[in-house]
């Protein structure tokens, strides 16, 4: 619904003035023509002062984000960083205000997933921090002088139809009739499309931009020979703030170093043993396993436990065009600790 700082609701582009005056008329604001920032730029900014505050939902940054030192800077900058989460993460202890989260068990509402499936979402409990998510940021709005009056999620979602033509003929009586729906759904629609390209793709044949290749300024060296990627396991989901709560733990307890029986040879290093990574962002720990699932000179971890400080080594490289992280390529020298 707008989550992109360049586009609202419906992947419209900001620059386009007939969309902004449709947003306009209905929220009483004006919107500004240029995009706003990514996460990166967020924190470039806060460091250089121009970025003064923050409204962090459901996001762990201090955790998730590359170059922790970078990122913790940048948190610590703001005037004012407002946390809502489930949990007191990474990210809220450098808040100045925390607000209470709602999980999915107390919310009324629905979710959309990436096969474009609105369904709805039934509470089975009341939120015991008091108040839903939406509620939490109406009553913010309201404090802080914008009038918001909702009185139901559904009411929501008639704005979401009103002001987004995919979402136009959605409503929570047809999500219920239907148990749910896949936009578009519109007059064309009004029941969703269940395929959205069948004849024909929606602009043509398609739309192909020729772009430079831009290398990555991340090499390896002498000093850091070895390249460190990063990922995910499925039983841990993202930062872990939720799984590492729960007995998920029983199959993924803590983040490890792979490192294949080749690299670890030339480095006196034995299963299990606990090494120093060192990139040129920064300096961790974490234990070893060995395996042939990562190529010579590759490295891999995880990093769903805050105590690993797997980000703490990432670099702030980013993509050119989008400003996504560079999590897949750091140059790193792994060593064996004196007495691990």
């Amino acid at each position: 619904m707008g989550s992109f700082p360049h586009e609202l609701p419906g992947y419209r582009h900001v620059s386009d003035s007939r969309t902004r005056e449709l947003f306009e008329r209905d929220w009483g604001v004006r919107i500004q023509s240029e995009p706003g920032l990514r996460i990166p730029n967020m924190f470039d900014a806060a460091l250089d002062g121009s970025f003064l505050g923050l409204y962090c939902q459901g996001e762990d940054p201090a955790q998730s984000d590359p170059d922790t030192s970078h990122v913790a800077a940048a948190l610590s900058a703001l005037e004012c960083l407002v946390v809502q989460d489930l949990f007191l993460n990474e990210t809220a202890k450098y808040a100045h205000v925390f607000l209470p989260g709602a999980s999915f068990l107390e919310k009324d509402g629905t979710f959309t997933n990436a096969e474009r499936r609105i369904s709805r979402v039934r509470r089975v409990m009341p939120p015991l921090g008091g108040m839903a998510d939406w509620e939490v940021t109406q009553a913010l709005a309201n404090a802080l002088g914008y009038a918001m009056h909702y009185e139901h999620p559904s009411q929501i979602m008639d704005e979401i139809a009103r002001l987004t033509p995919t979402f136009a003929g959605v409503d929570y009586a047809k999500l219920d009739r239907l148990g749910s729906l896949q936009w578009p759904c519109n007059e064309a629609a009004p029941e969703g499309t269940p395929t959205l390209h069948v004849n024909s793709f929606m602009r043509g044949k398609g739309r192909f931009l020729i772009t430079q290749y831009v290398p990555t300024d991340e090499k390896a060296t002498r000093r850091f020979p070895l390249l460190l990627t990063t990922g995910r396991v499925l039983s841990q989901y993202n930062v872990g703030a939720q799984t590492r709560r729960t007995a998920n733990t029983d199959f993924y307890a803590a983040d490890f170093l792979e490192i294949h029986p080749h690299d670890a040879e030339e480095r006196g290093i034995c299963d299990g043993d606990r090494v120093g990574i060192e990139s040129r962002a920064g300096t961790t720990t974490l234990p070893v396993t060995i395996t042939e699932r990562v190529q010579p000179g590759v490295v891999y971890t995880t990093f769903h436990f805050p105590e690993s400080g797997a980000n703490v080594i990432t670099t702030d490289n980013s993509d050119w065009a989008t400003n996504c992280p560079e999590y897949k390529v750091t140059a790193v020298q792994v060593s064996r600790l004196a007495g691990a």
